[in-house]
């Protein structure tokens, strides 16, 4: 992995320019750029194997290479002024803190600290966990004056730091805030450092310096005007203040609700963004102060979490704006790593709808950056859409599973495999994480963006655990509408959130990808109007319509999720379920009455990564108004016993057919899969308490579902309730009967014929 890129959008029209990022190794002096088209993915030998198309375009050629840093750490900027100079009398920091992490390295909580010039003022926690003030004067003298006493993990403590100039003494305070339900421990609860103050003379007169005020780290250098910020806290902040004097802890704790006086330089109010539908103005923080020190911040720092009054008592941070007035600040967070354009593509007029990559080598080095081009907005140029699962796609990104999940052969079943992908991410964290990993604090990460290069989102990738996925996985599709001559346009899931029922009515079927996990609610909406209006939709997949999703205010490139509720990786802290881009609940559709039965007649119910199985034929399948789906088909066939994914046609993710979750009494059970092994096991939001057989062996819940059934205006669905669906169709030449079936009716779907009854 000695060349890396990434594009701004994964999804661009005729006319419209992507600009593409490049990041080379210091021993590339050129690579070679040019764009394809993608038409398989997968190197597996039993298939097609690798194809791609080379596009004739202006970026075709050869480009210096340069090696392009990256910076991760969630941060807020408060650039500089001239009131963030100390005065004669000097000046306090005052915030609430939630530490996740003390001890784990120095970190900045509010500094106005130069390293390169160790100049400037700052409260810090100290490498030994300890709260410390830091005085430089930028002639080599420094002082740092520390508690010498741990602060407690995941406990909030209003902590302050004052100089006071006058008398040449600095002053620390720290006191814990243990309420009900905001600390690890209970308000009975005895510890060391729950409330103590240091004082000590120094000698040493802080320098002005001409870097920003640094919430969450300290600016390692400037690259021009840009701060270069090192020292990242892991934790919340909550109510910083700044004082142009040294300020008595009375005055400390009147100044967490009413900031006033002379000497107030500034405090900041995280909650002013909350309104009801969720946190505007999102990556900016507020003064409240007459100087107006307004902010920003850097990598997508959590909002729409519990603060230091949280009480329990309230769960929708909407509601109770000034218990939620934290943001939680990590390491590791990533939004957009802001890298230099390497080059840019003006897709041309007339290239047809497709999936393309911008083609990056060095030798035998290389790398691809995948994106969609759509038809001309507002046209469609083929009757069927397919329906790109980008927001799954962004979910997986980057993920560590292969290396963190501490149980993955268990889930597996057997050694997972690391391709090169794996272990460069798992080395270069500044990648960024996906959906389904930790922070280095242990906390859940809730966003993921697509400005870095996302190392499984690539042709030739194949997961850790043994198969394709996700856009790998669905290239299958595509290449079989391409084998089987079927014209199809690309629409992706930030387009149909944008633009609606209006961009499904203009194609006669649409065709989702094998995984489409995470869906917004104007998603849902469009597809269900759809349906009402007659349109015909192909659900290819397992697992799909499963989780609230939703994109950033203001960077599109963004989404967020907050898992609760579900079959997961991590659990939302407590208060936390609520989107901050949106206000709504988190966590499943299902939960909040929703379920992807109500839409596609199956949804979630086992998941198992080892091998994958067949479906067989159940009687609603000979029925009048299903039986031309298996035309072709013999009656006691098999349907799936083979495969790219697991060796057969059922596997990986499964879906069944419930009417008590919303599947359509009038729909046609058409096959079930049988047969599965210990390690798919039922989801675990199915059932109330742990129970033994949940197994595949032992639970007859644990089986895909093939079902089809048909809507007002004839309008139809057929799914088929399994993530490896897709990896069978090439089968022995895509002359097969799970090619046959998704052939028949995707012909039958796309046709203006009516449906048969």
């Amino acid at each position: 992995m000695r060349i890396l890129g990434y594009c701004d959008r994964p999804n661009v029209r005729p006319g419209e320019t992507l600009n593409f990022y490049v990041s080379c190794a210091e021993e590339l002096s050129t690579y070679e750029a040019d764009i394809v088209r993608l038409v398989h993915g997968d190197l597996d030998l039993r298939g097609p194997g690798f194809k791609e198309e080379v596009i004739e375009t202006g970026v075709t050629g050869q480009y210096p290479a340069r090696t392009q840093a990256s910076y991760p750490g969630s941060h807020a900027i408060i650039p500089d002024r001239p009131e963030l100079v100390p005065g004669a009398a000097g000046f306090t920091i005052q915030a609430f803190v939630w530490p996740t992490t003390p001890g784990n390295g120095r970190q900045g909580i509010v500094t106005k600290w130069s390293a390169a010039d160790q100049a400037g003022y700052g409260l810090f926690i100290d490498d030994r966990g300890h709260l410390e003030l830091v005085l430089g004067d930028g002639n080599g003298g420094t002082v740092a004056v520390s508690t010498d006493q741990p602060l407690v993990e995941r406990c909030w403590y209003l902590v302050s730091g004052s100089y006071d100039a006058r008398a040449g003494i600095v002053r620390l305070r720290q006191e814990a805030v243990v309420g009900m339900a905001n600390a690890p421990v209970s308000r009975a609860a005895t510890f060391a450092g729950q409330s103590l103050s240091v004082e000590q003379s120094v000698g040493i007169t802080p320098a002005t310096t001409g870097v920003p005020l640094v919430m969450a780290g300290w600016t390692d250098h400037l690259e021009g005007e840009q701060a270069i910020v090192a020292g990242h806290y892991n934790g919340k902040l909550d109510r910083p203040r700044l004082a142009a004097r040294p300020l008595s802890r009375e005055e400390v704790w009147a100044w967490v609700a009413e900031p006033a006086g002379p000497d107030l330089v500034g405090a900041w109010d995280f909650s002013d963004q909350i309104t009801p539908n969720g946190i505007v103005a999102f990556t900016t923080i507020t003064d409240s102060s007459p100087h107006g020190l307004h902010g920003q911040t850097v990598n997508a720092p959590v909002r729409a979490v519990t603060g230091y009054n949280w009480t329990g008592e309230q769960h929708v941070y909407t509601h109770a704006p000034d218990q939620y007035g934290a943001i939680q600040f990590h390491d590791d967070s990533v939004d957009d790593l802001r890298w230099d354009v390497d080059f840019q593509l003006t897709v041309p007029d007339g290239l047809r709808s497709g999936v393309y990559g911008a083609r990056l080598r060095s030798g035998e080095h290389e790398d691809y950056v995948p994106f969609y081009v759509l038809p001309p907005r507002g046209v469609a140029t083929a009757r069927i859409a397919f329906l790109a699962p980008t927001n799954s796609y962004l979910a997986y990104a980057n993920d560590h599973m292969g290396v963190d999940a501490e149980l993955i052969q268990l889930a597996i079943g057997r050694t997972a495999v690391l391709a090169a992908q794996d272990i460069h991410r798992h080395i270069h964290r500044e990648l960024g994480n996906s959906l389904y990993d930790l922070h280095t604090d242990g906390s859940g990460v809730c966003y993921s963006s697509w400005r870095r290069p996302l190392l499984t989102v690539r042709p030739k990738y194949r997961h850790s655990f043994g198969n394709v996925w996700q856009f790998n996985a669905d290239l299958h599709l595509v290449d079989w509408f391409t084998e089987k001559g079927f014209e199809v346009d690309i629409i992706t899931d930030r387009d149909l959130h944008d633009e609606g029922v209006e961009l499904l009515k203009r194609y006669r079927a649409v065709v989702t990808g094998s995984h489409p996990e995470y869906t917004t609610g104007p998603m849902l909406d469009a597809i269900e109007a759809y349906l009402q209006d007659g349109g015909r939709f192909m659900y290819m997949g397992g697992n799909g319509f499963y989780w609230v999703t939703n994109y950033h205010p203001e960077n599109p490139h963004l989404i967020e999720i907050r898992r609760h509720g579900g079959t997961q990786m991590w659990t939302a802290a407590p208060g936390e379920h609520y989107l901050s881009f949106t206000g709504e609940m988190g966590g499943l559709w299902r939960n909040r009455g929703r379920a992807p039965q109500k839409i596609v007649g199956v949804g979630f119910i086992a998941q198992g990564l080892d091998i994958s199985s067949y479906y067989r034929r159940k009687p609603d399948s000979f029925a009048e108004g299903a039986s031309w789906i298996f035309e072709g088909i013999g009656d006691d066939e098999l349907i799936g016993n083979f495969g790219l994914c697991g060796d057969g046609a059922a596997g990986l993710e499964l879906d069944w057919y419930e009417p008590s979750l919303g599947s359509p009494a009038h729909a046609y059970l058409l096959a079930s899969s049988e047969g599965h092994t210990n390690v798919m096991l039922e989801v675990r939001e199915n059932f109330g308490t742990t129970m033994p057989a949940h197994g595949g062996d032992e639970q007859p819940n644990v089986r895909a579902d093939l079902v089809y059934f048909m809507t007002p205006n004839d309008g139809a669905v057929f799914s088929t309730g399994s993530i490896a669906w897709c990896g069978s169709l090439s089968h022995n030449g895509y002359d097969n009967n799970v090619s046959r079936i998704t052939e028949n009716v995707l012909r039958q779907f796309a046709s203006d014929d009516p449906l048969p009854r």
